[in-house]
């Protein structure tokens, strides 16, 4: 079972879907945030989670001081997991926290969103194809705000998705079978 790295809530235990999910592992998770943190985009931050799963990275950057998180999944038995997840952190938390789970695809859930994204993370199906991940990050470029990071987590064997123009590509990082490229406005 995943658990929540760091910050108020460490080492919460968090539930994960019998089936159809990905979790990121802990150290994966843990190097991310480092990362995340050395570049001060955490604090304070309005956070998507977009393929969310067990919601383990949004739930993580509450942890860690975001100011929200939004954890969009599609899949009935996933989203009631996020749910608990969510519920297991209110309990534990120093405070009210703002963290909500959408059963919705990521696709019609962009669309209608509004702005103010500081971070968000897509860690969609590896065999999601292509077309779709860059469609995802078409609709999401409009909403991230100037100094906003994307993470994008696909297969290490694929390269890195095809980008829009409004995104730029500033660096991958490779975790076993896990590659995971960090993105930001142009």
């Amino acid at each position: 079972m995943p658990r929540i790295v760091a910050g108020w809530a460490g080492s919460l235990q968090l539930a994960v879907p019998a089936d159809g999910t990905r979790p990121t592992s802990d150290r994966t998770r843990e190097a991310l945030f480092s990362m995340l943190e050395s570049r001060d985009a955490i604090a304070g931050a309005a956070v998507l989670d977009l393929y969310a799963g067990s919601g383990a990275f949004g739930l993580e950057a509450l942890s860690r001081g975001a100011a929200s998180v939004v954890l969009v999944e599609k899949a009935p038995r996933a989203v009631r997991v996020i749910r608990d997840n969510i519920a297991r952190l209110r309990r534990s938390a120093p405070g009210p926290i703002d963290a909500r789970a959408v059963q919705q695809a990521v696709g019609s859930f962009l669309a209608q969103a509004s702005g103010g994204v500081g971070l968000a993370f897509l860690d969609p199906p590896y065999d999601l194809p292509d077309a779709d991940v860059a469609a995802d990050l078409l609709a999401l470029a409009p909403l991230l705000t100037a100094d906003a990071v994307v993470l994008v987590e696909r297969s290490s064997r694929a390269p890195a998705p095809p980008l829009p123009p409004t995104l730029l590509l500033e660096r991958t990082r490779t975790y076993g079978d896990t590659a995971v490229h960090l993105l930001a406005p142009a």
